[in-house]
């Protein structure tokens, strides 16, 4: 039977005066009229009835809140709910399923606790302090056209498990944020505008959730959305994927955070999603990623903000799809610390500053991204930043297209760069690997300038308006068919001391010389095409060299080649043709040719200049040679000088390292096993010269020893044996450990590992603490990758590269089991003794000498005894210890003697002996350094 109505009027017969006494009275599911008036009373709710406004009606608190809901389904439509009290609540909904509609709640803020999961639609709140709705608990609420205006304090706040569905709500002018969510909670914004609040527009934080489609925030007091701390992870119903808002009570988990090596958590799947949103005006950045949390912008609009438009930062995830960050005073995209973003078919464009700038240990890709018009360079990397770019477009920068300085690296595949002021590319100090790539425009095109070993593959680089790729001073890179087209002063620029390697490509229709090789440059170029200079197809200037091989250089207006002075370089099966000359030479050059064609040239010299002579083909730095052309026998005898020359400069190397091997301390056993792998090394040279095979040999080593012995030492020093025995080309050492081998997530690794080989290219990659790629009991770590790489790239280069493995000895075998085909190429091991005291004393005089120190007769005694009950645990440090204990007694020497009256001493006679001698009382204390 349905129950019966109740009415409610101030004064009037025939009902209730109070609607707490109609409530009293009222059966379930009746219906309550109010009628129009001010009822001073504070209304409890815990059964299923609908209250109905005839007219205003105002529900005036006594105390506490003006309406509390503890159970059933109650529905109140049309009321104004008033709070005497600002910072209390104004309703609160305890528990139940109410149902508010075109409600005003005033002067006091909507409180959602426990289990309650209310529905309100077209109600606002007005004139709140401290945060005009507040959410807690595990409680869901639905909220329907909501406006916030007029509060002082946080607009809505949703805390601990509790879930929030808006749709069609206004937060205007809150004072604090406009949207806070934190602990664990959940929420999801669809058609929201949340405009001018003092604060951040929405504040992600703790392990909370959020999903936001179709929503402004705007006219922000700080930043647009700031994501902190380790937002949570999204199930795939609330993260948008087959979205729809959720039903009036229904609840929307989030999944738990996913655990093991490969992910962190919240970042599976972001914690927040934002698709379709506008985010503007804001005082800081639109969208700021902080703490190790993650977010996800798909076809989102972020401009016009002071600070960044998206700043990625700490260990926290970016994913970008369609995003246009745009207009913006600062960079549009920022990535520091331990930031990852990702970004596909996104905008980056009129910036204050850059376009991308990602420095210390930042990881970023860009698909089909465009970079255009900012103010500063397009693209910057710094730090140990590395970027993948593929399929990307850069222009309109004033400074740099791309530039990659200190430790960063650039991977770029596809890639456009047009229209910079200076440089398309700019690799200063950092690394690279541009491949497929069209660079046009710009003063130059190219510009490398460091210590890796940067590589160009496939890339066009056209309307330079001077250089299209300049190689720096001491800078080594690898071109691999690159095409350079209409540059200005030169096609490629090899500066001083370079060792480009050029395979391939063509240089067309330079205003100035194709190749211009400077003093010192010492390129290896094969089948390199030069057509139209319009001065020389190859210049090398005074004291430059060079091999190059298989080329053709044609139709130079200029002669094909020029030799400076003091130049030498050999031509091999070279072309020239469409040019009156083919050589033009200082007398002080000395140029060398093999197998060369030359067409249409009056009175062709290439074709009549002597070949190498033996030993010289795979030389290309040789000593410069004076004078006039001479005859065959003369070059000869000159030849066989030269060689001489070389092979003396190689023994006085090896000398010097010998020396240097000597005089460290110790290390009898390891010295031995470097001289002897010396010798093997000489006698696989002379096999290789005489045409035979040289005899299996591994020149990887293990230096198993505990820390302090030495160990890097005696790998830098193996390096410069194989160097001066011609067997590696540089012999520079590459310091690495897990950190620089191993990334943190899938796909991570195999690129770092390949980026620090390619550095020790030439040289010996030198791996400290290498068992720590097998971290003992795991079997998933991303170490195993490292050692696949490792191996392949062994493989690859076998005879390009030494790799050392070095460690405690008891855990260098466990590294070694890890993998067969590590055990395969470490076939050797040089063990490393820990000093004696004698050796540590040793240590402490070569010190003393080298710093102009000297020991009182009993200090040698007392350091021997010191040493002698020094604790031999895992802290001590060998030679490492020995130089602190040197430093140590240097810094109480220094006290001691600064307690004297130095105004007294005489510098200029015995007393300089009071500021060199080391006594017994300068020890440090305690028997440890």
């Amino acid at each position: 039977m349905k129950a019966a109505a109740q009415r409610v009027a101030p004064g009037s017969w025939g009902g209730h005066r109070t609607i707490a006494a109609a409530v009293r009275s009222a059966d379930t599911g009746a219906v309550i009229t109010v009628q129009a008036g001010t009822y001073s009373e504070s209304l409890l709710l815990d059964k299923d009835v609908t209250l109905v406004a005839k007219g205003a009606v105002r529900l005036v608190a006594v105390r506490g809140p003006a309406v509390t809901v503890h159970a059933g389904r109650a529905e109140i439509r049309g009321f104004t709910l008033v709070s005497a009290v600002p910072r209390e609540a104004a309703l609160l909904v305890r528990a139940g399923e109410p149902v508010l509609r075109d409600c005003e709640i005033t002067g006091g803020r909507i409180e959602v606790a426990g289990t309650a999961a209310p529905l309100l639609s077209g109600c606002s709140v007005r004139k709140a302090e401290g945060a005009a709705v507040r959410l807690t608990g595990t409680s869901r609420t639905t909220l329907e056209n909501l406006t916030v205006g007029g509060c002082v304090g946080d607009g809505l706040v949703v805390e601990d498990e509790a879930r929030a569905e808006l749709t069609d709500a206004l937060v205007d002018g809150a004072s604090g944020r406009g949207v806070l969510l934190t602990g664990g909670a959940h929420a999801t914004l669809t058609r929201c505008d949340v405009r001018g609040s003092g604060g951040t527009a929405v504040v992600v934080e703790g392990h909370a959730t959020a999903a936001l489609r179709d929503c402004r925030l705007h006219e922000t007091g700080a930043a647009g959305v700031w994501v902190r701390e380790t937002a949570g992870r999204l199930t795939r119903a609330a993260s948008g994927a087959g979205h729809r808002p959720l039903a009036h009570g229904e609840d929307a988990e989030p999944a738990a955070p996913a655990t093991g090596s490969a992910a962190r958590p919240g970042h599976d799947t972001p914690g927040v999603r934002l698709r379709d949103c506008e985010i503007f005006r804001t005082e800081g950045a639109g969208v700021l990623a902080d703490g190790s949390s993650s977010v996800l912008l798909d076809g989102c609009h972020v401009h016009h903000t002071t600070g960044a438009a998206i700043l990625v930062t700490a260990e926290a995830t970016a994913e970008l799809t369609g995003v246009r960050a745009v207009d913006c005073q600062d960079t549009a995209l920022a990535v520091s610390g331990a930031g990852r973003a990702t970004a596909h078919d996104s905008t980056f464009a009129r910036s204050g500053a850059n376009g991308l700038y990602a420095v210390a240990e930042a990881e970023v890709t860009l698909t089909g991204c465009t970079v255009r018009d900012t103010a500063y360079t397009g693209v910057h990397l710094g730090g140990g930043a590395r970027l993948h770019a593929r399929g990307c477009t850069v222009s309109g920068s004033p400074e740099y297209g791309v530039r990659v300085t200190e430790r960063s690296e650039l991977l770029a595949d596809d890639c456009e760069m047009t229209d910079a002021g200076l440089a398309g590319v700019y690799v200063q100090g950092g690394d690279a690997a541009v491949r497929g790539c069209r660079v046009s425009g710009g003063r130059e095109g190219v510009h490398l300038h460091t210590t890796h070993r940067p590589l160009l593959a496939e890339c066009e680089i056209t309307a330079s308006g001077e250089t299209g790729v300049r190689v720096g001073r001491d800078t080594g890179a690898r071109l691999e068919n690159v095409t350079v087209t209409g540059s200005g002063t030169a096609g490629l620029l090899l500066e001083e001391g370079s060792t480009a390697v050029v395979e391939g490509g063509a240089v067309r229709e330079p205003r100035g010389s194709g190749v211009v090789v400077r003093a010192g440059a010492r390129p290896r170029v094969r089948g390199l095409t030069v057509e139209g200079a319009a001065k020389n197809a190859l210049f090398v200037e005074e004291g430059g060299e060079g091999l190059y091989e298989d080329c053709h250089l044609t139709k130079s207006r200029f002669p094909a080649v020029y030799a400076g002075a003091r130049s030498r370089f050999l031509l091999r099966r070279c072309t020239v043709d469409g040019t009156d000359t083919d050589l033009l030479r200082d007398d002080e050059a000395d140029v060398r040719a093999e197998d060369c064609l030359v067409q249409d040239a009056t009175d062709p010299l290439l074709p009549t200049l002597a070949p190498p002579a033996a030993g010289e083909e795979g030389r290309v730095a040789v000593p410069a040679v004076a004078g006039a052309p001479r005859s065959a026998a003369e070059k000869a005898e000159q030849a066989a000088g030269e060689t001489e020359s070389t092979a003396e400069a190689a023994r006085a190397k090896l000398a010097e390292l010998h020396v240097e091997l000597d005089r460290l301390v110790g290390l009898d056993s390891v010295k031995r096993d470097v001289v002897t792998l010396t010798k093997l090394m000489q006698m696989v040279k002379v096999r290789q010269e005489a045409g035979l095979a040289a005899p299996p040999l591994s020149r990887h080593l293990v230096f198993a020893g505990n820390p302090g012995t030495g160990k890097t030492t005696v790998a830098r020093l193996y390096g410069g044996f194989l160097a001066a025995l011609g067997l590696l080309e540089r012999g520079h050492l590459v310091e690495a450990d897990r950190g620089d081998l191993v990334g943190e997530y899938v796909g991570h690794t195999a690129p770092k590992t390949t980026a620090v080989f390619r550095r020790a290219l030439g040289g010996v990659l030198f791996i400290d603490e290498a068992y720590s790629l097998v971290p003992q009991g795991q079997f998933t770590d991303f170490g195993s990758e490292a050692i696949s790489t490792l191996v392949k790239l062994m493989e690859d280069h076998r005879d390009e590269v030494v790799v050392i493995v070095a460690g405690y000895p008891s855990e260098m075998n466990r590294l070694l089991e890890s993998n067969a085909g590590l055990a395969s190429r470490f076939t050797r091991t040089l063990l490393f003794d820990d000093y004696t005291s004698e050796e540590l004393v040793r240590i402490v005089e070569h010190q003393a000498v080298d710093h102009e120190y000297t020991f009182a007769p009993q200090t040698t005694a007392a350091l021997h005894d010191y040493f002698a009950a020094v604790p031999r645990g895992e802290q001590f440090g060998n030679g490492r210890s020995a130089r602190q204990v040197f430093q140590r007694m240097t810094e109480r020497h220094a006290y001691r003697v600064a307690e004297l009256d130095l105004s007294a001493v005489d510098l200029a006679a015995a007393d300089v002996e009071l500021l060199t001698t080391l006594l017994p009382a300068d020890l440090p204390p305690g028997g440890a350094a």
